[in-house]
């Protein structure tokens, strides 16, 4: 049995951080609500980036990244209808998560002091741009925001470029991960105290902390790290990219054994003996000349001739695009894409979805379905909370609701 089976979440996601965050939840086996806002015609993420699997343009590949397994509710929860139902599925939720700018949740009632009448156990998680409780609360917040101001873009890239973002939206995904472990623990701690609470996260205190000991150098020592050459590591040599004959490898010595056995299998042994190279000290002040003593030797043989040698005992890697990083054989043979069959498209007899990356008693998360239209579940899930047609219809002709 997964994790969160018979766990019910009300979701209410914009753009991916907030998506992904329920995603999460849903690929350990939780019901997720997605309640989606009818005026704003749901996520944004429904219309992002132009792809679409379908031929009338609903599904958009993006939002279908992390919108799988869901149910979509089209509501209107500023209007004192939707405020109603709202109460009513918190009655029979577990928890209801956010990632609206930090001023909104008190003003749209999705804070523990204003559910826990109808729910004393029930857990709200917000995943916010800046914090719910200081003067950046109403500002919005994204991904490449954080990047910028809390210092990866100065520390991304090649020396004397200008400032670089990461190429994935990585402060999202992490806003997801930590949101999801911030709402798991808030629900094991409803298990066992009988009573939920709010659990706060936000994207910029996510970013600061992942400088991690290069934000401890500075804190402590006023030291201030910058971009280093081929991507390498700020303090293990060698650690970076190095040309080979039709491409690059990254090689990764992070310890002196790595060190000793690279230099014995690319058969130079004289290098672990030169008194430049002979300690990762020295190799760091003499970082520039081991780059092109070793680029001269690895780009006498391409780059699958140095993995076969290397790999498995010396930490090393291709550097690949995104096609050869999907047609790599061990992503495909190891079950790391799942194949779904899909019939709106007549050229499109399935869609493909990137595996969960965790397994709980050596079984992933496999049973994945297309996500809904928006408010694809709005009648279905307003008729188990016991409102009947006519007041459904009542409250789709006020905008309330959207049925489909």
């Amino acid at each position: 049995m997964l994790p969160l089976k018979d766990k019910k979440i009300l979701s209410f996601e914009t753009w991916g951080s907030g998506a992904f965050h329920a995603e999460l939840l849903t690929l350990q086996g939780a019901e997720v609500i997605n309640v989606e806002d009818p005026q704003q015609n749901g996520n944004p993420l429904r219309r992002m980036g132009g792809r679409y699997l379908d031929e009338e343009k609903q599904d958009n590949e993006g939002n279908q990244f992390c919108l799988h397994n869901k149910k979509s509710l089209a509501l209107d929860i500023r209007t004192a209808e939707g405020q109603e139902i709202l109460h009513k599925l918190t009655a029979v939720s577990d928890a209801v998560i956010n990632n609206f700018r930090g001023s909104l949740p008190e003003k749209l009632g999705v804070t523990y002091s204003d559910l826990k009448a109808y729910n004393k156990k029930i857990v709200c998680t917000h995943l916010s741009g800046y914090g719910r409780d200081n003067e950046r609360a109403s500002w919005p917040g994204y991904d490449f925001l954080m990047q910028a101001e809390t210092g990866w873009m100065s520390l991304t890239g090649e020396p004397d470029s200008i400032p670089t973002k990461v190429g994935v939206s990585v402060v999202d995904l992490l806003g997801s991960v930590y949101a999801a472990l911030a709402t798991v623990s808030a629900l094991y701690r409803a298990e066992r105290t009988g009573e939920g609470g709010d659990a706060d996260t936000n994207l910029f205190d996510i970013a600061l902390n992942c400088t991690c000991y290069q934000g401890m150098w500075f804190l402590n020592d006023g030291c201030v790290a910058g971009k280093q050459p081929r991507s390498a590591h700020t303090t293990q040599v060698p650690s970076q990219l190095y040309k080979t004959a039709d491409g690059w490898i990254y090689i990764a010595c992070l310890t002196e054994k790595f060190w000793e056995l690279l230099c014995d299998m690319i058969s130079h042994s004289e290098l672990g003996e030169d008194e430049r190279f002979c300690t990762n000290e020295t190799r760091l002040r003499h970082r520039d000349e081991l780059t092109e003593i070793l680029d001269e030797i690895f780009s006498q043989n391409p780059t699958a001739h140095w993995l076969e040698l290397l790999s498995g005992t010396i930490p090393c890697a291709p550097v690949a695009d995104i096609r050869q990083a999907f047609e790599n054989p061990f992503v495909r043979n190891s079950g790391k894409i799942i194949s779904i069959p899909y019939d709106k498209n007549p050229e499109r007899t399935s869609v493909e979805f990137i595996s969960p990356p965790f397994s709980f008693d050596g079984k992933s998360f496999t049973d994945f379905k297309m996500g809904p239209s928006l408010g694809e579940h709005t009648v279905e899930i307003l008729e188990s909370l016991g409102i009947g047609k006519e007041r459904i219809w009542e409250l789709h002709e006020k905008q309330v609701i959207i049925v489909k």
